[in-house]
Parts: structure tokens; sequence; C-alpha cells
């Protein structure tokens, strides 16, 4: 079975994602197959490590996937010859009550799989505390083997012999020290990095960070610390799709669509037909539903507006077919979009609201879902887990609610979504069917 690690951290913006991109592109420079996941239910940084590696990185979400779910995702790098995992936040950080099959901490994934933990530590503004640190993970979870560290942002090599020989007291192998470099690092805006699609040198990027990692970092080391998953494969029951043929947006407009939903919705036997809005591309004309992912409308929102062929097919589709939107999407399939200075931009005018991003205000968070109304092939009454994460508010929504929707907790939300005949929509990105294993919450 393919040996697998966890790239994680005590914290955000310790390096977890640079990291995690240099080795992937440093091993794939040496013939390595490496399959990359991303624990979480971040949407860009899995774009980035499908670049560095070559191959089509994955989610692993606890809270949002039920077990066999999260082997079967898995179960995609048993081709390969390593596993890389890069966490979220930091190792321990999820939510506050039980999901399908934990809390959505890395902790989780690293515990299911048995993959040992390589610890980034951000050693900036501290030495020897960073021991302690490094002690306080290992010794947090017993299920979680914390193997080695590697420690970012050192200053000098008097700094790095500090930190080194503090570590060397407790016994924490160093696998590698990275020297302080801004330009290692890669442009972000409100919703995180800058999709890879935009990046106007990706690649040279990450050839840059990977040289980095080659030269700082023991890669025979990192490969030598990986173990084989605790857990095989399960008999997952299919991901059924909302349709058989799915026409996908996708561009730098719509492009938060998890990679495992259509990957698994192709292999329950729908066919995936995607399409760019911003090309002015219509959905095919023969697809049952038109799916719309979240993404960046907003800063496209004036090419969107005169994206005439794409509106119009939407309207087409939407006489006799389904049509969903989910966060971006779904601000397109209203009426209008406000801008951060004020300007309405008229969209596809197939439900009644109307979103604005000039009083900007953070959403965010894991959601479950019961449908109200059908989306495609899924019924109402059916149960969804996703995620949430937007900064635009809603100035108007005169149409039914789609679902009920509720927060990690338990705790229903007022951003129901909405419905006109076929079209739906709401700010929910689905990550999985909901099994209702923990109560409403899980519902």
């Amino acid at each position: 079975m393919t040996p697998g690690l966890v790239i994680a951290a005590p914290r955000s913006r310790s390096g977890k994602t640079t990291i995690t991109l240099g080795l992937l592109r440093a091993f794939a420079r040496q013939g390595v197959r490496v399959q990359p996941f991303k624990a979480g239910p971040d949407y860009i940084d899995t774009a980035f490590q499908s670049r560095a590696s070559g191959r089509t990185a994955l989610n692993l979400d606890s809270w949002s996937m039920p077990e066999p779910l999260l082997d079967r995702i898995a179960a995609y790098a048993d081709d390969a010859d390593l596993a890389l995992a890069e966490g979220a936040m930091g190792l321990f950080d999820g939510a506050p009550a039980m999901g399908e099959s934990g809390t959505g901490a890395s902790a989780d994934i690293a515990a299911r799989r048995g993959w040992p933990v390589l610890l980034v530590l951000d050693v900036s503004g501290q030495s020897q505390s960073a021991a302690a640190v490094a002690d306080g993970f290992r010794r947090m979870r017993p299920d979680v083997t914390i193997a080695g560290v590697i420690l970012n942002k050192v200053a000098s090599d008097r700094h790095g012999r500090l930190v080194r020989d503090a570590l060397e007291r407790i016994a924490m192998p160093v696998l590698g020290a990275l020297p302080r470099s801004a330009s290692l690092t890669l442009p972000e805006r409100h919703l995180g990095l800058v999709q890879a699609s935009e990046h106007p040198d990706i690649d040279g990027a990450i050839d840059r960070i990977a040289d980095s990692v080659a030269a700082h970092v023991d890669l025979p080391a990192v490969r030598a610390i990986a173990a084989s998953a605790r857990n095989p494969a399960r008999n997952a029951p299919p991901l059924a799709p909302p349709g058989q043929r799915i026409a996908l947006a996708s561009d730098a407009a719509f492009a938060f669509c998890y990679g495992h939903l259509a990957t698994l919705w192709h292999a329950a036997g729908a066919q995936i037909l995607p399409f760019s809005p911003l090309a002015d591309e219509a959905p095919a004309a023969d697809a049952d539903i038109v799916w719309l992912p979240g993404g960046y409308p907003e800063l496209h929102a004036g090419k969107l507006a005169a994206a005439g062929h794409f509106l119009e097919g939407l309207r087409h589709h939407a006489r006799d077919r389904a049509i969903h939107g989910e966060c971006g999407g779904y601000m397109v399939l209203g009426e209008a979009i406000v801008d951060a200075n004020g300007c309405a931009h008229a969209m596809a005018g197939l439900l009644g609201l109307v979103t604005s991003f000039a009083a900007r205000r953070l959403h965010l968070g894991y959601r479950s879902a019961r449908l109200l109304a059908p989306v495609g092939n899924y019924p109402a009454g059916m149960r969804l887990r996703g995620h949430e994460f937007h900064y635009s508010t809603i100035v108007a929504q005169p149409d039914p609610p789609l679902a009920d929707i509720h927060d990690a907790e338990g705790r229903r939300l007022d951003q129901s979504g909405s419905r006109r005949g076929r079209v739906t929509g709401s700010y929910f990105h689905l990550v999985a069917p909901a099994t209702g294993r923990h109560g409403e919450a899980a519902a």
C-alpha cells in the first residue's frame, strides 16, 4: 500500500502550502509519483498541488465525509509512490462538534490513514521555544505521530543551530530548514491564494520553491518517514451525480468545484461537459443539468454581464431542465451583482437574488443542508454536507428557500438558498451526502 504523510503546522501561515508545493515538484523531478491531497474543504490549494505534481489533487475532510468515502478518495494514491496530504489551519483545529467521521481537523486524517505528520515550524521570532511547541504537538493525541519537523523562515545559521540543538534535546528529527525569503511567497486575495490559473508564471514560481526545498530539505528522509495507510479502500457507495450529462462551468470565475465530485460523478456513470462562461460559451445543449460552481464572478462581473451567448444559453436551458449554482454560481443566477464600488452588473435573472460586495462580511464554516426541493436528480429531503466561504451580502432574495441549512453546531442559518422552477442555488458548497450519524448537525 502506498506510504503517505501529512504536512501540518501549529497554525495557519506557517508555510505548509509552500513546502508542500516544493516537495511535490521536487519529487516529481526525481520521477517519484506523488498523489497530493488537501485536508479540509479548501478549493484553491488543490489547483496548485495538481500543477506541482502532475496529478489531480483531492480533498479529504472528516467533518463532511463518512469514513468509507475518505478511504475511497485516499485510494487514488494506490498507483503512486507516495501520498502527501497538506493540512489546514493548525493540526488539531476543527469544528466544535463531530461531523461524519471527525471534526475536520487534519489530525483526523493522519489518525485515520495512519500517516505520520511532518510538522512545519515557522521559527521567526523564536528559537529554543520551538522545541516546546513540537513536544506539545507530539503529546497531544496518542493516535497521531509527529515524525519530524521542517523549520521555516530561519533568519541565520546561528538561529538555525539554536533551534536544532533544542529539538535534538527532545529527540525530534529535523528534516530541513528553509531560510527566510520573500521570493517564496505566492500572491493572495480575500479568499486565499490567487488561483493557479491566474498566476502569471505558476510553473516558474513552483520551480523556485522546489529549488529551495531541494536545497534545504532531506528528501530521502522525508520519504523514509512516510508510512503505509492503516485503512484500505472500502466499498463506499457510489457518489450519486445530480444528472447523467452535467454541463460544468469551469474557468477563472467558476473554479471552486471539489475535485472528488467530478471524479466520482464520472465513476458513477455521469458525463462531465465543461464549458467556460468567461469565453462566452453556452452549456451543452443536450445536458440535463447545468452546474455553476463558486469562484470569483465579482472580479469578472462586467465580462459575465456582457456574455450574451452564455446567459441566453442558461435561460434556454432553464425552460425545461435543471440549473444549480453554488456561491459565485448562485450569484450569477440572480438579477445582479453589486461590485465593491457599488456598480450593479446584470446577471442571468433566473432567480430574484441580488448580492453585493459594497459592504463585505465574512461567512465561513461547515454547513449541513436538507433540501426542500429537488436539485437535479437530488430529491427533496436529501441531506448534504458542505462548506461556506464568501464575503458578499444579500440585498434581495424574494424566491422560496431551497434548503434548511445548519452550521457545524446544529444552529439553523437564515441563508437558505433559493429556487424558482428548476433553477436552484445557495452559498453552500457541496462536499458529500450526509449519513446523519451525529444528529441535526449531521443532517
